[in-house]
C-alpha cells in the first residue's frame, strides 16, 4: 500500500524548516506559554461557561522521518500545520477549545510491516506522551496502532494506556480494505474491552 501524499518532503530538517515554530519553542520560551494561557477564549451558554473539548484533533511528529528512510514510506509527506507547537495553544485559545484528544490520522502505516509499524508507532506514541506531559491541563493522547497486525495492536494499546497514560484509541474506517468487524481483528477489540478504553 503506497501512502497518499500531502506535500513530500526530504528529511527531518526540512519538516522542520517547513513547520516553523514547531515543539521546542514553546518548552523554550516561559513568555509565549504565558501568552498561550492567558489569553483563552471562554465559551458560554446561556450564563454558564462551557469546557470545550476537540476529540477528533490530529498532529504529526518529525521524528517519524528518521525511520522511514530506506523504505517505501520514505516520501510520506506531513501536513506543517499539524506540528505541535506554540500556534496550536494559540488556535485553540483563539477558538475557545479548552482541550483536545491528540491522535495520528491517515493509518498510512497499515501497510507497514509488523517491525516497521511497531517503530512508527512507538515514535507516535512517545511523541504524543511527552507533549501531553508538558501541557497536562490541555491536551488527552490517543494511540493509532498498527491495527493490520490485530495481535501487536492489542500490546500497543496495553502499553499505551497502562504505561504512557493514553486515554483510548483512534483507527482507520477499514484496515487495508478489511471491515472492522471481520473476527481477525477480535484480539484487539476484547483489549479495548478489557482495558475499558474508547476507541
Amino acid at each position: 500500500m503506497k501512502p497518499e501524499k500531502e506535500f513530500t518532503m526530504t528529511d527531518r530538517r526540512a519538516f522542520l524548516k517547513a513547520a516553523s515554530g514547531t515543539a521546542g519553542a514553546i518548552f523554550l520560551s516561559p513568555f509565549a506559554r504565558s501568552l498561550a494561557q492567558t489569553a483563552r477564549r471562554e465559551v458560554h451558554i446561556g450564563s454558564r461557561r462551557a469546557t470545550t473539548v476537540d476529540i477528533h484533533a490530529h498532529c504529526v511528529f518529525p521524528e517519524v522521518a528518521d525511520i522511514l528512510r530506506e523504505t517505501d514510506f520514505a516520501d510520506v509527506g506531513f501536513a506543517a500545520w499539524q506540528a505541535l507547537g506554540p500556534d496550536r495553544l494559540e488556535v485553540m485559545n483563539e477558538r475557545g477549545i479548552d482541550y483536545q484528544a491528540l491522535s495520528i490520522n491517515r493509518y498510512w502505516w497499515y501497510g507497514a510491516d509488523r517491525d516497521l509499524a511497531a517503530e512508527i508507532v512507538r515514535v507516535h506514541d512517545e511523541g504524543l506522551t511527552a507533549w501531553v506531559g508538558e501541557h497536562p491541563d490541555r491536551f488527552v493522547a490517543l494511540t493509532s496502532p498498527a491495527l493490520q497486525f490485530p495481535d501487536l495492536a492489542a500490546e500497543q494499546l496495553e502499553y499505551a494506556v497502562n504505561e504512557l497514560g493514553h486515554r483510548g484509541a483512534s483507527v482507520g474506517g477499514s484496515c487495508n480494505g478489511e471491515n472492522l468487524s471481520d473476527p481477525r481483528f477480535d484480539p484487539f477489540w476484547a483489549k479495548a474491552e478489557e482495558l475499558g478504553a474508547p476507541v
